[in-house]
């Protein structure tokens, strides 16, 4: 079955990575989350995806400079409806509304040093067979799987090269993540015979969504879950793969 991640929850309509558009996410059908992880000034663990906190909302400045207390006073807005706002949310906050539901869950990791608290908060909800941990980042990977090597791990990268692929192999690693616009029919092919998850971002139109289903990708994390949910409906399309 192909995972249907909100991305930042239904960020296309909803303030990103708030609990207005992770619920929103899931009433538009998505069967996945995919969301990111910081830690704030005073170290609380807090859902957001940029360096700075200017873009998404009514602050300016490095969200590490930044209390919990103090990023819980900012407004976060979003792409659609104009003057709605939600505020930040912690990962425990997440956990405690969505571990319950049966769904999947990719975990960005955006800095450095969450590692270990977020894969301790992710087995104690009990959401440990159900998470994939991502990044950038190769060494943040690394970690979670020094942590714990049955945990599910995937690289996001731009360019696919044989060194990453072998990178990724060596540590055990489960799923790479090429941005979408850079996916092939005969990369799918080469990823899925070395055992390969293939879960694409990058999916910000619906050109782009039809092609990485017409790949039957594994996943793809997208700003618009209610699309993707009705075109995969509608064309039976990567729901039994």
């Amino acid at each position: 079955m192909m995972i249907n991640y909100a991305h930042r929850g239904a960020s296309e309509y909803a303030p990103e990575n708030t609990l207005s558009s992770f619920y929103l996410g899931l009433l538009q059908g998505a069967n996945g989350i995919e969301t990111d992880v910081q830690k704030t000034k005073d170290g609380v663990l807090v859902l957001f995806h940029d360096d700075t906190v200017d873009r998404v909302s009514d602050g300016a400045g490095k969200l590490s400079d930044y209390t919990f207390e103090e990023l819980k006073e900012l407004k976060i807005y979003g792409n659609s409806i104009t003057g709605f706002y939600d505020r930040i949310v912690t990962l425990r906050e997440f956990l405690e509304k969505f571990s319950q539901y049966d769904i999947q869950f990719a975990i960005e990791l955006k800095g450095e040093g969450v590692e270990e608290e977020t894969l301790d908060m992710i087995n104690e909800f009990g959401i440990f067979e159900k998470t994939t941990f991502t990044s950038f980042n190769f060494e943040y990977i690394r970690k979670i799987k020094e942590l714990n090597s049955r945990a599910r791990v995937g690289w996001l990268t731009s360019e696919i090269t044989d060194e990453n692929i072998k990178k990724l192999l060596a540590i055990g690693g489960e799923e790479l993540a090429p941005k979408a616009e850079n996916m092939t029919e005969e990369l799918v092919e080469k990823l899925r015979a070395m055992n390969l998850g293939v879960r694409a971002w990058g999916v910000f139109n619906i050109s782009l969504m039809k092609k990485m289903c017409m790949l039957k990708v594994d996943g793809m994390t997208v700003n618009f879950p209610d699309r993707l949910y009705q075109f995969l409906h509608r064309n039976n399309s990567g729901l039994n793969n």
